[in-house]
Protein backbone atom coordinates (compact mmCIF):
# COMPACT_ATOMS: atom_id res chain seq x y z
CA UNK A 1 0.00 0.00 0.00
CA UNK A 2 1.18 3.01 -1.40
CA UNK A 3 0.81 6.46 1.46
CA UNK A 4 -0.67 9.19 -0.77
CA UNK A 5 1.16 11.72 -0.06
CA UNK A 6 -1.44 14.07 -0.38
CA UNK A 7 -3.53 12.31 2.48
CA UNK A 8 -0.10 12.39 5.02
CA UNK A 9 -0.17 15.89 4.33
CA UNK A 10 -3.58 16.75 5.31
CA UNK A 11 -2.63 14.73 8.45
CA UNK A 12 0.39 17.11 9.00
CA UNK A 13 -1.65 20.08 8.50
CA UNK A 14 -4.48 18.86 11.02
CA UNK A 15 -1.43 18.19 13.12
CA UNK A 16 -0.11 21.38 13.14
CA UNK A 17 -3.68 23.18 13.23
CA UNK A 18 -3.83 20.98 16.40
CA UNK A 19 -0.65 22.16 17.91
CA UNK A 20 -1.37 25.56 17.19
CA UNK A 21 -5.27 25.18 18.61
CA UNK A 22 -3.42 23.91 22.10
CA UNK A 23 -0.80 26.72 21.67
CA UNK A 24 -3.30 29.13 21.53
CA UNK A 25 -5.33 27.43 24.35
CA UNK A 26 -1.81 27.16 27.09
CA UNK A 27 -1.51 31.02 25.66
CA UNK A 28 -5.02 32.07 27.06
CA UNK A 29 -4.67 29.85 30.20
CA UNK A 30 -1.31 31.53 30.74
CA UNK A 31 -2.91 35.23 30.59
CA UNK A 32 -5.83 33.73 32.68
CA UNK A 33 -3.68 32.53 35.44
CA UNK A 34 -1.42 35.92 35.11
CA UNK A 35 -4.38 38.29 34.98
CA UNK A 36 -5.85 36.10 38.01
CA UNK A 37 -1.98 36.33 39.72
CA UNK A 38 -2.31 40.16 39.74
CA UNK A 39 -5.98 40.68 40.80
CA UNK A 40 -5.26 38.33 43.90
CA UNK A 41 -1.72 40.19 44.29
CA UNK A 42 -4.07 43.76 44.08
CA UNK A 43 -6.70 41.96 46.84
CA UNK A 44 -3.71 41.09 49.32
CA UNK A 45 -2.42 44.42 48.83
CA UNK A 46 -5.87 46.17 49.82
CA UNK A 47 -6.33 43.52 52.47
CA UNK A 48 -2.12 44.01 53.69
CA UNK A 49 -3.12 47.61 53.79
CA UNK A 50 -6.83 47.57 55.73
CA UNK A 51 -4.89 45.06 58.69
CA UNK A 52 -1.88 47.57 58.63
CA UNK A 53 -4.89 50.45 59.51
CA UNK A 54 -6.39 48.01 61.82
CA UNK A 55 -3.30 47.73 63.30
CA UNK A 56 -2.39 51.11 63.97
CA UNK A 57 -6.14 51.76 65.29
CA UNK A 58 -5.48 48.71 67.77
CA UNK A 59 -2.56 50.53 69.34
CA UNK A 60 -4.33 54.01 68.74
CA UNK A 61 -6.72 52.75 70.59
CA UNK A 62 -4.96 51.11 73.44
CA UNK A 63 -3.00 54.21 74.05
CA UNK A 64 -6.32 56.07 74.56
CA UNK A 65 -6.87 53.14 76.83
CA UNK A 66 -4.14 53.39 78.85
CA UNK A 67 -5.12 57.49 79.39
CA UNK A 68 -8.20 56.80 80.04
CA UNK A 69 -7.36 54.15 82.81
CA UNK A 70 -4.46 56.85 84.50
CA UNK A 71 -7.06 59.67 84.36
CA UNK A 72 -9.59 57.14 86.08
CA UNK A 73 -6.44 56.35 88.70
CA UNK A 74 -6.30 60.16 88.85
CA UNK A 75 -9.79 61.13 88.98
CA UNK A 76 -10.32 58.24 92.05
CA UNK A 77 -7.03 59.75 93.98
CA UNK A 78 -8.52 63.09 93.86
CA UNK A 79 -12.08 61.81 94.97
CA UNK A 80 -10.28 60.12 98.10
CA UNK A 81 -8.23 63.29 98.55
CA UNK A 82 -11.43 64.91 98.51
CA UNK A 83 -13.33 62.70 100.75
CA UNK A 84 -10.54 62.90 102.78
CA UNK A 85 -10.45 66.99 103.00
CA UNK A 86 -14.17 66.86 103.22
CA UNK A 87 -13.80 64.80 106.39
CA UNK A 88 -11.65 66.77 107.65
CA UNK A 89 -12.73 69.98 107.29
CA UNK A 90 -16.33 68.80 109.00
CA UNK A 91 -13.93 67.67 111.91
CA UNK A 92 -12.30 70.77 112.09
CA UNK A 93 -15.52 72.81 111.90
CA UNK A 94 -16.98 70.54 114.48
CA UNK A 95 -13.78 71.76 116.73
CA UNK A 96 -13.90 75.07 116.10
CA UNK A 97 -17.58 75.25 116.38
CA UNK A 98 -17.20 73.50 119.80
CA UNK A 99 -14.46 76.30 120.70
CA UNK A 100 -16.57 79.13 119.65
CA UNK A 101 -19.65 77.70 121.99
CA UNK A 102 -17.11 77.70 125.04
CA UNK A 103 -16.15 80.64 124.66
CA UNK A 104 -19.18 82.54 124.88
CA UNK A 105 -20.65 80.21 127.50
CA UNK A 106 -16.89 81.33 129.33
CA UNK A 107 -17.37 85.04 130.23
CA UNK A 108 -20.57 83.74 131.98
CA UNK A 109 -18.65 81.16 134.10
CA UNK A 110 -15.77 83.95 134.47
CA UNK A 111 -17.84 86.72 135.89
CA UNK A 112 -19.29 84.31 138.24
CA UNK A 113 -15.86 83.02 139.07
CA UNK A 114 -14.84 87.02 139.53
CA UNK A 115 -17.71 87.23 141.80
CA UNK A 116 -17.07 84.07 144.17
CA UNK A 117 -12.87 85.24 144.11
CA UNK A 118 -14.39 88.73 145.38
CA UNK A 119 -16.60 86.76 148.22
CA UNK A 120 -13.59 84.69 149.71
CA UNK A 121 -11.21 87.54 149.48
CA UNK A 122 -13.49 89.85 151.65
CA UNK A 123 -14.06 86.94 153.91
CA UNK A 124 -10.25 86.28 154.44
CA UNK A 125 -10.17 89.70 154.78
CA UNK A 126 -12.30 89.98 157.35
CA UNK A 127 -11.34 86.51 158.97
CA UNK A 128 -7.25 87.19 158.56
CA UNK A 129 -7.26 90.51 160.57
CA UNK A 130 -5.06 89.94 163.88
CA UNK A 131 -6.89 91.87 167.03
CA UNK A 132 -4.56 93.11 169.59
CA UNK A 133 -6.37 92.09 172.65
CA UNK A 134 -3.39 92.67 175.36
CA UNK A 135 -4.54 95.95 176.48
Amino acid sequence: MAIDPSASGLGSVTQFGWQQLKLQQAKRNADQAEQTAQILQQQASVAKREADRAQEHARSLGVQSDQAQSLAVRARQGLAALSAGASSQTQLTYVIDQALNRQSTAPSTSASQDKFSSVATTQASTTGTIINTTA
